[in-house]
């Protein structure tokens, strides 16, 4: 007896002997055939079996992925506009997903391109949708083409550029107007030794005192001058250059304030007498001075403040932009560049005439190391001595170029000046005033004003520099590069490890001053290590640092 599998179930067969007993041969015979036709059929049946169950298996994995596939198609079908119907679309796009996927994307961009149009896409700005997700819901619930999904995607991709390009330029007239204020700190520690001058005799007492009195017109001594009304700036650039002096008794410091802040940078200066250098604080009101010097500050001052007021009024008509000139612009119109302080170093000459050298010194720096040496620097009958080549190497300003100060779009500018120039850094410069008095220096300076306001206004941004360079051009001796490191008072700065290690005056040129907030941690860090934290006065108008 043997089994057989079936598309019926399991069959049995029961085979005998052909060779059986007697009287059984006709009947054996017959049996034979019927055992013969059973297993014909039972062939027939292992073979159907063999064959249909690979087929069910392929059908099984086959026919999910053609319905899926036969889906997508229908549905993506729908939403193009290149088919009539989606059935026109899937019968030659059902194997050929490599050229739908080319198709699509040729039929992507074309749509880009036709939404291209500004004013279409402008006009669809506010109402642009603000997330992704809100596009692909309303894509997917009102079925849209393609050329809608592209103008939508468009339309909210400039909506959100716009946002960034508002964002930065906030961002920075923030970052410029911070820069502009004075901290309420600064105002209390003014008004607390304004106070004490009033009260106690030892903040009126005489600067500098009676026995070196001698020292302020004696040129065998190193003589500083600051032009500053910011007391604590002025007891930071003085008491690291005292620090780092060799022989700090060979120097006197000549501060010039104005009548404002006379009282409490006298009183500053008076309690926290220095041992072994000299001060002198002066007002511009004790000052003496021809009529003729008079009235060529007047004249300045006023046509500084009209320059001011022209590239004001031409930046409030402008389509702002964050980058470039108008960047420059914002920095050019900083209320110092208004300030009389700033604009009276082309007056040295006249406000010390007994003097023949001296090394003038910006609020904003700090002194690293010993200075001495820049008393005995031959200028080679120049009149100043500045950095003009840069630590950085060829082809690198340690500035800013003539270009950025000045308008070269003007003959007079283009026609006496090369716009790649370096300009030199102010803010630490040798003095020959001796030489300057031999020169027309100051003449030219005036010059150069007046050829301004006849030219309308348009040689130069505001600034007390750019027509010092006009000035000065020729006048200029170039000293090393590592006598001044400027440009701590920008985000970032090119300068970093030895050679703001090297630097003997580091400048915090720039809007972020260390005194404020805004500036980078690190860079007020240098400045910080010459505050006295330990004063009273610091500690009670809680200067950046102590308390907060």
């Amino acid at each position: 007896m043997k089994f057989y599998i079936s598309t019926t179930g399991i069959g049995r067969v029961t085979i005998s002997n052909s060779s059986g007993g007697g009287g059984g041969g006709g009947g054996g015979g017959s049996k034979g055939a019927t055992v013969a036709i059973t297993g014909a059929a039972a062939a027939r049946g292992r073979l159907s079996s063999r064959t249909l169950l690979p087929v069910v298996l392929v059908l099984g994995i086959v026919l999910p992925f053609l319905f899926v596939r036969i889906a997508f198609l229908v549905l993506e079908s729908a939403s193009s506009s290149s088919c009539s119907s989606p059935i026109d679309c899937i019968g030659w796009r059902l194997f050929s997903g490599r050229d739908t996927s080319q198709k699509l994307k040729e039929e992507l961009t074309r749509a880009l391109m036709e939404v291209n149009d500004g004013n279409s896409v402008e006009g669809g700005i506010k109402g642009s949708l603000e997330s992704f997700n809100e596009l692909v819901k309303e894509m997917t619930s009102k079925q849209r083409d393609i050329k809608a999904f592209a103008f939508k995607t468009k339309a909210m991709l400039l909506g959100m550029e716009q946002k960034v390009h508002s964002a930065k330029k906030r961002e920075l007239m923030y970052w410029y107007l911070a820069s502009r204020g004075v901290p309420k700190s600064l105002h209390c520690l003014c008004l607390k030794l304004a106070e004490e001058y009033t009260v106690n005799a030892m903040a009126r007492s005489h600067l500098p005192p009676p026995e070196h009195v001698s020292r302020l017109a004696d040129t065998s001594f190193h003589h500083v001058v600051l032009l500053t009304d910011n007391v604590l700036a002025a007891s930071v650039v003085i008491s690291s250059t005292v620090e780092n002096a060799a022989n700090p008794e060979n120097m006197v410091f000549h501060i010039v304030t104005d009548k404002k802040t006379y009282t409490p940078m006298h009183a500053w200066f008076a309690i926290n007498s220095l041992k072994s250098a000299a001060v002198e604080v002066k007002g511009l009101h004790q000052y003496d001075w021809s009529e003729e010097v008079n009235v060529g500050v007047k004249q300045m001052l006023e046509i500084h403040r009209l320059i001011w007021s022209h590239s004001y009024n031409n930046l409030k008509e402008e389509d702002f932009d964050y980058e470039g000139e108008n960047k420059n612009c914002l920095e050019a119109l900083s209320p110092s560049c208004l300030s009389l302080m700033n604009h009276l170093r082309i007056y040295i000459p006249e406000l010390f005439p007994d003097l023949d050298k001296i090394v003038f010194l910006d609020d904003d720096v700090v002194v690293q190391h010993d200075i001495a040496s820049l008393w005995k620097l031959d200028l080679n009958g120049k009149v100043v001595g500045a950095v003009v080549d840069s630590w950085c190497g060829d082809n690198c300003c340690p500035g800013r170029k003539y270009e950025d100060y000045l308008n070269f779009s003007h003959p007079i500018i283009s026609s006496n000046l090369d716009q790649d120039h370096c300009a030199w850094l102010s803010g630490m410069n040798v003095f020959d005033l001796e030489a300057w008095r031999r020169t027309n220096i100051t003449t030219s300076y005036h010059k150069w004003l007046k050829l301004n306001l006849n030219s309308g206004l348009t040689l130069w941004q505001p600034g007390v520099l750019p027509p010092t360079l006009l000035a000065f051009e020729g006048h200029v001796h170039p000293i090393d590069p590592l006598w001044h490191v400027a440009g701590l008072g920008y985000r970032s700065s090119s300068a970093h490890g030895e050679i703001l290690e090297a630097a003997a005056v580091l400048h915090f040129t720039g809007p972020a001053k260390p005194w404020l907030e805004i500036g980078s941690p690190e860079a007020r860090s240098l400045w910080n290590r010459h505050v006295n934290f330990s004063n009273s006065f610091i500690r009670k108008c809680r200067i950046l640092g102590v308390g907060g």
